[in-house]
């Protein structure tokens, strides 16, 4: 018996499917930044007590993740357990129904993390399995499953992006000096994890005045990281031919600028011959309608979009009710001053009633910083009085 065995001896039954699920879960992010607009998704072969082979989605367009499972096997798999983190399809897409390679393999029990919110696929790939003779199991590392694939759950059932604000500012809540000096508040961890944030969305929103301010490259600076699209929101077509975000080399990440008819048609045509995709978006009060730009997005099939945009930038999304999830790092730093910007800018709410909640707080330190995540719960309604 080997050392899996042993192990598994020392188990219940629902403490096993949690281990191979979460094995599953691991492989799955092995996908991450590559399968949009798909879901990643991993799968793990067990047979008495032994891991025959584990596969993932690597790629949108490429096997899924049972199917690359079930490439790697040396063994035959009659009798054998599958676990995967998400519902096998049901349907022919780019690829055959999963549960017909499953199915064909002989296999007798499928535990599943999560079902598909696809309707193409919900729960029919759990019924095709069960009228086979198949014995299914649901709901194993469910909360974790929903969380890796957080922006295609969204996507699927909204066709807009999941929209993640990221913020990063001193203890005094600054994102600059009064000079406007912002390089670096936070620390090296945390800018780190912000290339790999850039590395798990599809893309990346700044303004133009972050653009023309900073003149950043927007892209993801780990190895092997996969650059998101660049989203420029410049409603009078501002932008420099020379900004980076339009002269990237071998960045398989678009650059998109979101304008509207005040930039003039010789600038359009301009960033077109730069290889940029321009989107003539309607104004509101003055700018690009974000709501429209959401929208658009989505027709994109950008399933989800990493705001580290300029305070205006951050105000008017969260105005207009478009962020979903914020992403904030506290530097141990103070700096003061009157004039120094917040993450926050615009308007501003009048009442704290109408402030904006966060819910399911996740903190943690990033380096020497403390790192905020939580989901927005309730939506700005901007007081006049």
């Amino acid at each position: 018996m080997n050392l899996e065995n042993i192990e598994n001896e020392y188990r219940t039954n629902e403490e096993n499917d949690v281990h191979y699920m979460t094995m599953a879960l691991a492989a799955a992010e092995n996908g991450m930044g590559r399968t949009t607009p798909n879901p990643l998704v991993g799968a793990v072969i067990v047979k008495d007590g032994r891991v025959l082979s584990v596969g993932y989605h690597a790629r949108y367009g490429e096997a899924h993740a049972e199917v690359h499972a079930i490439r790697q096997l040396s063994e035959s798999t009659e009798g054998a357990t599958i676990y995967v983190t998400l519902e096998p399809c049901s349907h022919h897409g780019k690829t055959p129904p999963c549960v017909e390679a499953i199915v064909a393999q002989g296999i007798s029990r499928v535990v599943v993390a999560t079902l598909d919110p696809n309707p193409l696929v919900s729960g029919r790939g759990i019924k095709y399995l069960k009228d086979h003779g198949l014995d299914v199991t649901v709901g194993i590392c469910e909360a974790e499953a929903l969380k890796i694939n957080e922006p295609f759950f969204h996507f699927i059932q909204t066709r807009t992006p999941l929209m993640v604000l990221k913020t990063a500012m001193t203890l005094d809540g600054k994102i600059a000096t009064v000079s406007g000096e912002s390089k670096w508040i936070s620390s090296e961890a945390s800018r780190e994890y912000a290339h790999r944030l850039r590395h798990r969305y599809a893309g990346i929103m700044a303004g133009i005045g972050t653009v023309l301010a900073d003149d950043p490259s927007l892209n993801a600076r780990i190895p092997e990281g996969v650059d998101p699209h660049r989203i420029i929101v410049d409603t009078h077509g501002r932008i420099s031919l020379t900004a980076k975000v339009l002269n990237l080399t071998n960045s398989p990440g678009r650059t998109i600028i979101a304008t509207t008819a005040k930039a003039s048609a010789e600038k359009v045509t301009a960033l077109k011959g730069k290889g940029a995709q321009v989107l003539i978006l309607p104004e509101k009060e003055g700018h690009v309608d974000l709501s429209a730009l959401v929208k658009a997005l989505g027709d994109l099939d950008i399933d989800s979009v990493l705001i580290e945009g300029g305070s205006e930038l951050n105000f008017s999304l969260l105005r207009d009710h478009l962020i979903h999830r914020v992403i904030a790092f506290i530097a141990p730093k103070l700096i003061g001053g009157k004039t120094a910007k917040s993450p926050i800018g615009g308007e501003g709410l009048h009442q704290l009633k109408d402030a904006i909640q966060l819910e399911k707080l996740e903190v943690q330190m990033m380096g020497d910083d403390i790192m905020i995540t939580g989901k927005i719960v309730q939506e700005v309604i901007c007081s006049q009085a």
